[in-house]
């Protein structure tokens, strides 16, 4: 099975993703930190991707997180997290 993951601007515009694939359900969200020199884009290099996951048919705020993970916010880091969702189908 494959996941669906929105696209590096998503997060880097600090939008939270949930998401299920069968009993596999996951949490998404981006930690931005703004450029010093120009507060209006992101400082890719030291923003990251934080993730979570769980499985069973309970919402986030009823579940125990199983795993968590921390990825680098870059177009690897975003395919890092997919394959690492994916792993855990």
């Amino acid at each position: 099975m494959e996941i669906f993951l929105p696209t590096l601007h998503t997060f880097a515009m600090k939008n939270v993703f949930t998401g299920s694939c069968g009993d596999l359900r996951f949490r998404i969200e981006p930690k931005v930190i703004m450029r010093e020199d120009n507060k209006k884009e992101v400082d890719m290099e030291n923003s990251s991707i934080f993730a979570e996951l769980w499985h069973g048919p309970f919402c986030y705020e009823k579940s125990v997180m199983e795993k968590i993970e921390t990825f680098p916010m870059s177009e690897e880091g975003r395919l890092a997290l997919k394959s690492w969702l994916e792993s855990n189908i």
